[in-house]
């Protein structure tokens, strides 16, 4: 499967924040004694469970994100009941633990260590170096050449960020709406992509203008807090969306999105109707806080494709071809409207499930300079 140059462009962006070079002591050590919290040693603990153990090293958000880490650590542990495995695990309280959280995961014993975000690219691939005997999975980041034993998983997210930007210009009583990010990487933009197009989409067919703030796609240019754990960032932000009159916002940006979350609480609380799109998991389900503010969700299906490659090394069909989520196989989705399924015009639902079968018959090209091609 060919990437784009943009989509490997992911590794030299994640070079770059990435810190690393933590060396002279042993893991274990090291992952006691710095800001990481030590590897969890959980088992199977049904009789005759598998000897095969799997692993995962997240990110500084933490497996209680309420979305990116969460939503992965989830498909482990599915994985562990369904297969009847071991598992291990390691939270990342600061970019100087991957590599010996990451040391400490293939000491331990693991088959296949799942690394969670593009941050962990050069530690990933350093440890697959160190121990080529082990194989490795990566979510949300592809290298610029094939690495033998690690298998990148990756998403088109923009093909779902369309429908919820079709969605949020077919919902919106103001004929404003608003996104931002975290930082400025291929892995947020492609959601801000796909959400101007969707919004585009929106207008060219019913001849309306509604507008989107925080995102010119064109110029590749808009609105972010520099961080994903910044929320007060992410909450001012948002009023300043909301004070420009957009009444529902797509925050891309990970922890800094609860930020978000509480500024249209506030607002709501002000008589205000505003309105969220969660990302990466149903944030109706991951983040309850905020679930009567959820309009829907884009969501990429960690948890699925976590298991699934599990299952296929597990399996002894461990190959380093990235698995890529797409509308088509189900990798990527809008999220159900649950509770604010009424809010949504009959027609513009009926517009969705046809955008959504001419995305995946390729009537319609979703393109962002993110994209995976395939």
């Amino acid at each position: 499967m060919k990437i784009s140059k943009q989509t490997r462009g992911f590794g030299a962006l994640a070079k770059r924040g990435s810190l690393l070079g933590v060396a002279g002591v042993s893991a274990a050590a090291l992952v006691l004694s710095a800001c990481g919290a030590a590897p969890d040693q959980k088992s199977g603990s049904t009789a005759g469970a598998s000897n095969y153990k799997a692993c995962m090293v997240g990110d500084t958000a933490g497996f209680d994100d309420q979305s990116f880490n969460q939503s992965s650590y989830e498909g482990l542990q599915k994985a562990e009941k369904d297969l009847g495995i071991s598992i291990n695990k390691a939270e990342s309280k600061s970019n100087n633990d991957y590599e010996p959280n990451l040391r400490a995961m293939t000491g331990a014993g693991c088959n296949l260590t799942i690394t969670v975000g593009f941050l962990l690219g050069d530690a990933t691939k350093a440890q697959a170096a160190a121990t080529p005997d082990k194989h490795f999975a990566i979510i949300d980041f592809a290298y610029d050449k094939d690495i033998p034993n690690v298998k990148p998983i990756i998403y088109d997210t923009a093909q779902a960020a369309f429908l919820a930007g079709y969605l949020a210009a077919g919902t919106t009583k103001t004929g404003k709406v608003g996104t931002f990010g975290g930082m400025k990487l291929p892995t947020v933009t492609i959601f801000m992509d796909g959400f101007a197009d969707g919004v585009k989409y929106y207008n060219e067919k019913k001849g309306k203008n509604v507008q989107l703030l925080g995102w010119d796609k064109d110029k590749q240019d808009g609105s972010f807090t520099n961080s994903f754990d910044k929320q007060d960032v992410g909450k001012q932000l948002t009023k300043g969306l909301i004070d420009g009159g957009a009444d529902i916002i797509l925050p891309v940006a990970g922890q800094v999105s609860k930020g978000a979350g509480a500024a249209v609480k506030e607002a709501k609380a002000a008589g205000k109707d505003i309105k969220l799109i969660w990302v990466d998991s149903d944030g109706y389900l991951t983040a309850p806080d905020y679930k009567d503010l959820m309009l829907s969700s884009v969501m990429k299906k960690m948890g699925e494709a976590v298991e699934t490659v599990i299952k296929e090394d597990k399996g002894n069909t461990f190959t380093s071809k990235p698995y890529v989520g797409t509308l088509a196989n189900g990798g990527v989705d809008l999220a159900p409207f649950h509770s604010m399924d009424s809010a949504v015009p009959a027609d513009v639902k009926s517009d969705l499930d046809q955008i959504k079968k001419d995305i995946i018959d390729g009537k319609i090209k979703v393109d962002s300079v993110s994209s995976p091609k395939q």
